[in-house]
């Protein structure tokens, strides 16, 4: 009974479609459909809007159930909230809606689409920012100087981004020391890192409410987990009290690392494919960075 309702609902759809003659123009046509429409996934991963697709991906599929099951409570539900769920949609991606007509209004909407590519291939960031972010990090910690670094992977961090000043920098150990410094307009807050650049500083985040987490530990190292667990932000807290450097990621917190577990942290989060030999290059970086920090 049932194969013989998924194969009804099968033919039903199959045969309302007949393909007409295809000509050159329409095999074009489709090339540059599927072009877009591939860019414009790329586009949506690094927004909001995937996890949303992703959602009705999944909501449609349980839809096809319950049409092959003749779930007629289920289907009519689901047409009923078919019209308010598209408003909320709309109300829930307002600010990539509004970035994308921002971008299609600059006339560079494709431009940034087929560089995205390319810079994924590359990595989220380069190892300048690596080299330069682990530079900051202890030095600060040698100087007992708090600082709480948050490094976008893909949940975008825009919405604290905004309770922040924008800074819009290019990553220097330089400009991060000197926004961390004391008794300085920006040392208060987050630091919020996408790509290669500073995005802002002084950005309000949520705290954790973890209370596995040690009562030692003050207001910086909770905000860091607290954005640890609501993204998949890699975040580096160092602490005032102790200079020690520590990692917030995925709710955990991995305190007190060297030189080289936090290059290995950041290299996972840049998620870029290396050859043989940069490894080894980078081998021979890490012993130098480490002797440089316990200098």
């Amino acid at each position: 009974m049932l194969f013989q309702r998924t194969f009804e609902f099968i033919r039903s759809y199959l045969t309302a479609f007949r393909l007409p003659r295809v000509g050159i123009l329409d095999i074009l046509e489709m090339i540059i459909l599927a072009f877009l429409l591939y860019q414009a996934m790329k586009w949506m991963k690094n927004t909001r809007a995937w996890a949303v697709v992703k959602g009705l991906a999944v909501i449609l599929v349980f839809m096809a159930i319950a049409e092959i099951l003749d779930m007629t409570t289920i289907i009519w539900i689901g047409k009923s909230l078919f019209t308010l769920g598209a408003v909320a949609i709309i109300v829930a991606l307002q600010p990539e809606i509004r970035r994308l007509i921002e971008d299609l209004g600059k006339n560079n909407f494709l431009t940034t689409l087929v560089l995205l590519g390319d810079k994924q291939n590359e990595g989220r960031f380069s190892d300048k920012t690596i080299n330069e972010i682990i530079s900051a990090s202890f030095e600060m910690g040698r100087a007992r100087t708090g600082a709480l670094i948050v490094i976008q992977a893909d949940s975008p961090l825009e919405e604290y981004e905004r309770t922040g000043i924008t800074v819009d920098g290019i990553v220097s150990s330089q400009l991060l020391v000197n926004i961390f410094e004391h008794n300085t307009p920006l040392h208060d807050g987050a630091v919020i890192i996408r790509g290669d650049r500073i995005q802002s500083a002084t950005c309000y985040l949520p705290l954790s409410d973890n209370r596995s987490l040690s009562k030692e530990l003050g207001t910086r190292h909770r905000a860091g987990v607290g954005i640890s667990e609501v993204t998949d932000a890699l975040v580096i807290i160092v602490s005032e009290e102790t200079g020690k450097v520590s990692v917030a990621q995925n709710g955990e917190l991995f305190r007190s690392l060297d030189v080289i577990d936090l290059r290995r942290k950041l290299e996972k989060v840049q998620d870029k494919k290396e050859g043989k030999n940069k490894k080894q290059r980078k081998k021979g970086e890490d012993k130098k960075d480490e002797a440089k920090a316990d200098a």
